[in-house]
């Protein structure tokens, strides 16, 4: 049982969303704390370059609506939203709230991995806590 856990949330990978909150809610002690998190993925510079500044919104006020929305009012729940590289910045953020298990899901591997891995992996290579993989 753990008594701070981080629930990491892909948007667009929504589906694995609610897994993941009951995983953790069942690996929380009473009183826990759960912290949804998900990672809005900065541009390169090379590509912000190339798009029209009009098109270039802060998507961080839009991914906070979705994910209190995919929380479903969950009581108990923080939402957070961040800017970064998700890998990276997934454990950054345990690593300085004192996370103690990580919630992830993780797609089906495939060719493509090989080349540029996965967020579950870097996670779970990275991590100084426990990390729970849900495929």
């Amino acid at each position: 049982m753990y008594n701070n856990i981080l629930i990491a949330v892909a948007l667009d990978h929504s589906p694995h969303a609610n897994a993941a909150l009951q995983v953790a809610q069942t690996l929380a002690h009473k009183g826990a704390r759960l912290t949804a998190l998900h990672v809005v993925e900065e541009l390169p510079n090379y590509v912000v370059s190339q798009i029209p500044a009009d098109l270039l919104t802060d998507r961080k006020p839009q991914a906070e609506a979705e994910l209190v929305a995919e929380l479903g009012g969950v009581p108990n729940v923080k939402p957070v939203v961040v800017h970064g590289h998700a890998g990276r910045t997934i454990v950054s953020f345990a690593e300085e709230e004192g996370i103690d298990c990580i919630v992830i899901a993780s797609h089906k591997p495939g060719i493509k991995d090989l080349l540029i891995g996965s967020t579950a992996q870097r996670v779970v290579r990275h991590a100084t806590c426990a990390v729970h993989v849900l495929r």
